[in-house]
């Protein structure tokens, strides 16, 4: 079975597909980055949006997701983003943690699986 891999760098690739498998790796903002975690959040899904479409996939195949956030006071904030963006009926299996991510800058990062 072959392994597809996009925007792959020395370090990581932003996707990997193997069989009918997408995995994203963790996905941050970038033009919103410092911003609040709604608009952080909402960057981010339109990102991952992006990967899931080169793939060849999109979110209403969703397996899995790992959300990251700094703070858990905000997770209603990346909540109310998060459910208007998930497909009804299709919700992932999906955990939420409280941490501290690479750089201050970052409030939230997320980090999906989806089939193809």
């Amino acid at each position: 079975m072959s392994i597809q891999r996009f925007e792959t760098g020395p370090r990581m690739s932003q996707v990997v597909v193997h069989g009918n498998t997408v995995y994203l790796a963790g996905v941050v903002a970038n033009k919103s980055a410092g911003g609040s975690v709604a608009d952080q959040t909402k960057e981010i899904l339109s990102i991952i949006d992006g990967h899931l479409a080169k793939a060849g996939s999109d979110k209403t195949k969703l397996l899995s997701a790992n959300i990251y956030i700094t703070d858990m006071k905000t997770f209603a904030e990346m909540n109310a983003v998060w459910d208007a963006w998930v497909s009804q009926g299709n919700t992932p299996a999906r955990a939420t943690v409280q941490a501290q991510l690479a750089a201050p800058q970052y409030n939230v990062e997320i980090m999906v699986v989806a089939a193809k």
